[in-house]
């Protein structure tokens, strides 16, 4: 590492910044001391099944019959498209927290939230890490 200059590294397990100052002295400084320092960003849909993802396929594609990807149209005729449900829902972001370069507080109780029919409900939580790496859980809850 050259004079005057730093770099962060994984050592068991934890991120360390490295500093070398002017006179070649070596210093440490450990960035995650917390489990919650490896998080850069959460966020929740409160109701993550009530948007289906859906997907615009050619009518004559997969069920009636036709060769799924192969759409052809004689000239001048137009492809008539629908949309299909894929089996997956739109993550909504309805609440989260996240840390700033000037801010690097992280809130760990989300908002409340009130819902205004009783019946079942899947909660979306996505969490990002600070390498950008994201991942999500589902919670089902009972309102009612």
């Amino acid at each position: 590492m050259k004079v005057g200059k730093s770099e962060v590294v994984c050592e068991t397990g934890q991120l360390v910044k490295l500093s070398k100052d002017k006179q070649g002295i070596v210093t440490r400084e450990t960035l995650t001391k917390r489990w919650t320092d490896w998080v850069d960003y959460w966020a929740i849909d409160f109701d993550y099944e009530s948007r289906k993802e859906a997907v615009s396929v050619p009518k004559q594609m997969g069920v009636e019959g036709g060769l799924p990807g192969v759409v052809s149209s004689a000239d001048g005729e137009f492809i008539d498209f629908e949309d299909r449900w894929n089996g997956a829902y739109i993550f909504e972001n309805e609440w989260q927290s996240f840390r700033t370069p000037r801010d690097r507080d992280l809130e760990l109780l989300s908002a409340p939230r009130t819902y205004s029919r009783p019946g079942r409900y899947t909660i979306a939580v996505k969490v990002i890490d600070i390498f950008g790496n994201d991942s999500m859980t589902l919670v089902p809850v009972t309102v009612g």
